[in-house]
């Protein structure tokens, strides 16, 4: 089976970056995670931009391999599991912002959803601070 994510080791931090995480459905998987508090499989299927079931799967399973997410049974369900950031994967934060401010100032489309580019432009560290809170959590639940 070919690897759809191979590297390519070219010594560039853009290629280092996009190789890790700069496909369409890893960055809305931690969109999901990091900005909508989802951690699992059943939530993350019901993002509003439909990702497929092989495609989820194969994009957590290199999120995981990655070092971006943590895998881990859920304590109520044990036949399910639960996805967490990791530090690497929280590190992501400013990147999505980044892309968020950036498509809040060149997104013209008039159906555009502009509730976190508000959110970003009023009250970044807030957003920051819940983000941390839930982060802490997590690393709670982990222990």
């Amino acid at each position: 089976m070919t690897d759809l994510f191979a590297k390519r080791p070219s010594g560039c931090p853009v290629a280092f970056g996009l190789d890790t995480f700069g496909d369409r459905w890893t960055l809305l998987i931690i969109r999901e995670m990091l900005l909508g508090a989802k951690k699992t499989y059943g939530a993350f299927l019901e993002a509003e931009e439909g990702i497929s079931t092989n495609i989820l799967a194969n994009r957590l399973k290199q999120l995981e391999a990655d070092g971006l997410v943590e895998k881990r049974r859920d304590p109520e369900n044990f036949r399910s599991f639960l996805y967490d950031l990791t530090d690497k994967g929280y590190a992501l934060a400013p990147v999505l912002f980044a892309i968020i401010r950036w498509s809040g100032q060149y997104d013209s489309r008039s159906d555009r959803l502009t509730g976190m580019v508000e959110r970003l432009a009023q009250d970044e560290a807030g957003l920051l601070a819940e983000i941390e809170a839930r982060r802490a959590r997590d690393r709670a639940a982990r222990a």
